[in-house]
């Protein structure tokens, strides 16, 4: 499913957040980037998942790290995510699916015995130039942090 493996070049993606603000891999140069792609704002493990990052963001921010939630969710929808939660980071409305289709992570999946194209839950830990050093397709929603983190 996801073609970018560590030691590749991160995507040079553009996307608007929950506010309407451009993210760039190049506003990130210099620390390390955590892009968490996720199915679906609101929903149980998308907010287990973000949730435990919030809980921790304060570990990621003492490590050089900047987190950056995607899914391909409205803007509208978003930013109450982000508001119900108070995540102390943007989640982009990725609706045309650019920046998830340029890190690979929709596809075909199954659900209950159904087939549907949509986002697998993948998470991209970017170096400070820019290079995957890790790909986290088996991501344990309430543990994250820990994963990301070792």
């Amino acid at each position: 499913m996801t073609t970018l493996q560590k030691g590749d070049k991160a995507p040079n993606f553009s996307g608007k957040d929950q506010d309407g603000n451009i993210h760039t891999l190049a506003d990130y140069k210099g620390q390390k980037l955590v892009v968490f792609f996720y199915p679906k704002a609101d929903t149980p493990g998308c907010t287990a998942e973000a949730c435990d990052l919030r809980d921790n963001f304060e570990r990621f921010k003492a490590n050089n790290y900047a987190l950056l939630g995607v899914s391909a969710d409205s803007a509208k929808a978003q930013s109450k995510f982000k508001t119900k939660y108070e995540f102390p980071f943007p989640l982009l409305a990725d609706e045309d699916k650019s920046v998830i289709e340029a890190f690979g992570v929709w596809g075909p999946k199954k659900f209950m015995g159904r087939e549907y194209d949509g986002i697998h839950r993948t998470t991209f830990i970017i170096n400070e130039e820019g290079v995957i050093d890790e790909v986290i397709s088996d991501v344990k929603t309430k543990a994250h942090a820990a994963q990301i983190l070792k």
